[in-house]
């Protein structure tokens, strides 16, 4: 059996999906780690309150790679006004806006606006195959932007990711400065996905990273190590019949 490439010779980039601070300082350190973005359920868990006061924290630590930071308004002059406030905050700072708001309105209005001024952005929540046409159209060719499809949730649906993830990298050629992102990460093996169907980023969660280490590993050693650790638990919990 071929063993899987190793992390560091794929093409696919790296970016960590978290909002701890801790993570995130330390994954920095990884020449792996190429990026990394963020949204408001990560923060909010995270327990950050000072947005602003977060992310001035972390872009004092993280300075030599991108970071994505998601406006949280749902009225698209409010979202332009926290936009135009986030994209101050450094170089490295792409902004992120979802490609709808609440109502189903579409943003590329305003992604239009944006990136026609040169702004970086990261089009997120991404799902419907005829939604990346529209953000496509909406991005400038010359500006450095995200495409963030969320390939996890479309597999939620029972739907196959990879033909949507292929007609979006074919869609986006017209925009080279546009980069296609695999969003919702769930397992290990969606990197290589992400590889086969040419996606220039992934996001992984810092959970899912702790697993990198087994790639590559002997499957039947992988196998015995499970079996020692049922073992060792049931042996803890002092099971009897």
């Amino acid at each position: 059996m071929k063993k899987p490439t190793p992390i560091d010779q794929l093409h696919v980039q790296l970016y960590v999906d978290g909002a701890k601070r801790e993570d995130l300082i330390e994954l920095a350190t990884h020449p792996y780690i190429k990026g990394f973005t963020t949204n408001p359920n990560l923060l909010r868990k995270a327990g950050v309150s000072d947005y602003q006061g977060f992310a001035t924290d972390i872009l004092k630590e993280i300075t030599d790679k991108p970071i994505s930071f998601e406006v949280f308004a749902d009225d698209l002059v409010e979202m332009e006004r926290q936009a135009r406030i986030i994209h101050t905050w450094g170089e490295n700072v792409y902004v992120k806006i979802p490609v709808t708001n609440t109502s189903g309105e579409s943003t590329a209005p305003l992604i239009k606006k944006l990136a026609a001024e040169g702004m970086k952005l990261n089009i997120t929540l991404i799902i419907a195959p005829e939604q990346v046409a529209e953000v496509a159209d909406a991005l400038d060719a010359n500006v450095p932007s995200i495409v963030s499809i969320f390939a996890g949730r479309i597999a939620d649906t029972g739907v196959d990711p990879l033909p949507i993830m292929r007609e979006a990298k074919s869609i986006l050629s017209s925009k080279p400065a546009a980069q296609l992102l695999w969003a919702s990460c769930r397992e290990v093996y969606n990197i290589y996905e992400a590889e086969s169907v040419g996606a220039d980023i992934i996001t992984v969660p810092p959970d899912i990273l702790k697993k990198i280490g087994d790639i590559g590993k002997d499957l039947s050693e992988f196998s015995l190590e499970g079996v020692k650790a049922f073992y060792e638990d049931g042996k803890a919990a002092g099971f009897s019949l």
